[in-house]
């Protein structure tokens, strides 16, 4: 049994009272997290407010150096790491060992290092005068992360936020906090000053609300479910507070009638069902034309069978359980209102059997397929993120953009074509944050990364990150004041 406490002025601090850990692999408590509150909310946001005026003026050489040293603590520790984000998510080990803990190294990298190249930009207006234009941090920045990809999501946040000089008061996922805690133990021990990052366990309606909402917090940066983003958007409105939000998708998948289908249905089995389908840029609808449906879903059900499905923790499954009892119950659920609205389950639909002993009572589900549905079906409206996929047949390039469009949510978006004239008119139509062509899930830490319509305000990655952390600060010096006319070197605006 493990205790994850609160990190708060650099110190280990528990609660008044505590969650459950559930391995969701196997059903059983593993461990208890602190329940913060109000209290230990305001406790945070005071110790990033002391600690933030050392911290902006601490020198960028130096924040960089601090964050490579946490990212080579967390190398030396890969294996823990690992094994901590399988038990808490049931992802399989291979995948947290390969992507999700060497994302959240080099996330701490990147920013590392692309923070000592981001300066003050200086433009000269004619002879008449010089701007330089400043980005000073925010001061004190909220960041709260899903469940999903814990240390991925968790470092995506906080990195830009401390290369750039801010203070840090972040709440993981209740559900998955441990290697969030690893690495707030870790921060301490290389250095980190007290109160630059506070992290924070709990319940987002009780904790997370209490950060949100504190005007001492500056900025606000979340990813998570739509609902709880319009929640929080409405909480920092009224305060002109800097607000990020990544939230959900319901993604297509376009496969074209000149697609390589040999590539195009691995790829897009992958983009339903990677990480047992829990990441907001899953390809949750499958469009494909109609002169390949018939060999499409069954490529896609082969793909699906062929997925070894077990416990987590053993080398070689390739697809573990959901996160909890009440999201795969909810996914479940979700699958078999699809065939009430009329559609087929041509292959999963079911908990699987054949699991170790260990895994019995674990929150497990088949990775599912579902044709017959047409868009106004509820299954193909709102977002499932589970491993579920909803094909449907397309007759001409206008109907596939057409479909792709007709959605509340605009995250991202896959077509695959052989028509380099038709990927570039069909792109650009989609209405949505990231468009991949041939491809999916392709990323470099230099774009940016958010959606539109019900997936997000705002966007993450790169100089965004970096302009999201910080505020403009304008500084225009005339060049003329020697001449004794000040109103000589004005400039309309």
């Amino acid at each position: 049994m493990i205790e994850v406490l609160n990190l708060i002025n650099g110190h280990e601090i528990p609660a008044n009272n505590w969650l459950d850990i559930i391995e969701p692999a196997t059903g059983q408590v593993y461990g208890r997290v602190a329940a913060s509150g109000k209290a230990e909310a305001s406790g945070a946001i005071m110790a990033a407010t002391d600690a933030a005026e050392s911290w902006r003026h601490t020198s960028v050489k130096e924040r960089s150096r601090l964050m490579h040293a946490l990212a080579d603590a967390i190398e030396s520790k890969l294996e823990e790491f690992t094994i901590a984000e399988s038990m808490d998510t049931g992802k399989p080990v291979d995948l947290a060992r390969t992507v999700d803990i060497p994302r959240g190294v080099a996330n701490l990298r990147w920013f590392a290092d692309s923070v000592l190249e981001f300066g003050t930009d200086r433009y000269e207006t004619g002879n008449r005068a010089v701007n330089e234009v400043q980005h000073p941090p925010v001061g004190v920045i909220g960041a709260i992360s899903p469940w999903n990809l814990p240390l991925y999501l968790f470092t995506w946040k906080i990195a830009p936020a401390l290369a750039t000089g801010n203070t840090v008061v972040a709440k993981p996922s209740e559900l998955t906090p441990v290697t969030a805690w690893m690495l707030g133990q870790l921060a301490t021990e290389v250095g980190f000053p007290p109160g630059v990052l506070n992290i924070l366990h709990g319940l987002g309606h009780e904790v997370g609300s209490a950060i949100v909402s504190d005007p001492r917090v500056g900025a606000v940066t979340f990813t998570g479910g739509t609902q709880t983003g319009r929640t929080i958007a409405q909480a920092t409105a009224g305060q002109f507070k800097k607000t990020s939000l990544e939230m959900g998708g319901k993604n297509p998948t376009i496969i074209f009638e000149d697609a390589d289908l040999a590539h195009a249905i691995p790829t897009a089995a992958t983009a339903a069902f990677a990480n047992q389908g829990e990441i907001c840029l899953c390809g949750e609808r499958l469009l494909v034309h109609e002169r390949h449906l018939d060999e499409v879903v069954e490529g896609l059900c082969e793909k699906a069978s062929q997925l070894v499905i077990g416990d987590p923790l053993e080398r070689g499954t390739q697809f573990g359980s959901l996160v909890s009892e009440a999201h795969r119950d909810r996914v479940e659920s979700m699958t078999q209102r699809a065939s009430s609205e009329g559609g087929t389950i041509v292959h999963g639909g079911k908990r699987p059997e054949g699991l170790p002993d260990r895994c019995r009572d674990g929150f497990f589900l088949e990775p599912t397929v579902i044709t017959g549905l047409d868009m106004t079906a509820a299954t193909n409206r709102e977002e499932i993120f589970g491993p579920v996929v909803s094909i449907m047949p397309f007759k001409s390039e206008a109907e596939a953009v057409e479909m792709a469009n007709d959605s509340d949510y605009g995250l991202s978006a896959s077509i695959f074509t052989g028509d380099e004239s038709r990927a570039a008119r069909v792109a650009p139509a989609i209405e949505t944050g990231t468009v991949w062509v041939n491809c999916w899930l392709v990323r470099d830490f230099r774009v940016p990364f958010g959606g539109v319509k019900n997936s997000g305000l705002g966007r993450e990655g790169g100089q965004d990150a970096l302009r999201f952390c910080t505020e403009a600060r304008t500084i225009c010096t005339s060049t003329q004041v020697a001449s004794g006319d000040i109103t000589r070197g004005a400039v309309p605006s």
